[in-house]
């Protein structure tokens, strides 16, 4: 009911204008990440949602479009909160700060058991950022992470991950995460935000897989 009043999609809302276009959303993401689509994508099923500036939405629709693939029969869903700057998942969802991904990686760990939070969604659990860190931007761009985002993608061939990430234009964190990413996905305030800096953020991660 929380999630419902805020604007989220509620799992069990199988009706819905919001959960029709989620579904016209996911579908070809899901064909990429299960390997089904027209082309062979490398880490399909590591999906990051950016945009090029704060405020666009990416964040509702990181959390939408990861409650819309936990409804699939055939997949598993981990939402991580990978916008270490402003992290923002917990606090839609009215959770309170938790340790997580920053942790993991500061330990040079793969092991995400423990501050891998379940939720009451049967297939969807949620990695939050973890604790701030004044070195956040290397964290992600290190050979730890890469070897989490290599775990995470292998060790469940049924699982898709969403990653919450910063904006382009913010910060370098996203450009960082995206060269690991198997498919990215920018979200675009229509009617505010200037095609220039949506351009801009585009250019950004060209080299990008």
């Amino acid at each position: 009911e929380a999630i419902s009043a805020s604007g989220l999609l509620a799992p069990q809302a199988t009706r819905s204008q919001l959960a029709d276009e989620f579904r016209v959303i996911k579908r070809p993401l899901i064909a990429n990440a299960m390997g089904k689509g027209t082309i062979q994508v490398v880490n399909g099923n590591l999906i990051m949602i950016t945009s090029a500036l704060p405020g666009e939405g990416k964040s509702f629709t990181a959390i939408n479009l990861a409650i819309s693939i936990a409804m699939e029969l055939d997949n598993t869903v981990m939402l991580v909160d990978a916008d270490v700057a402003r992290p923002s998942v917990l606090n839609m969802l009215g959770l309170p700060p938790a340790p997580g991904l920053l942790d993991v990686v500061s330990k040079n760990s793969v092991d995400i058991s423990d501050v891998l939070l379940k939720t009451n969604i049967e297939k969807l659990s949620i990695l939050p950022s973890g604790n701030a860190h004044a070195r956040a931007t290397e964290l992600l761009a290190s050979d730890a992470m890469i070897r989490l985002l290599d775990d995470m993608s292998s060790r469940y061939s049924d699982r898709i991950i969403i990653f919450d990430s910063p904006p382009l234009l913010l910060t370098t964190e996203s450009r960082a995460l995206a060269t690991h990413m198997g498919q990215i996905a920018v979200v675009v305030n229509a009617g505010n935000t200037a095609q220039a800096a949506v351009k801009q953020a585009v250019a950004t991660i060209e080299n990008c897989p």
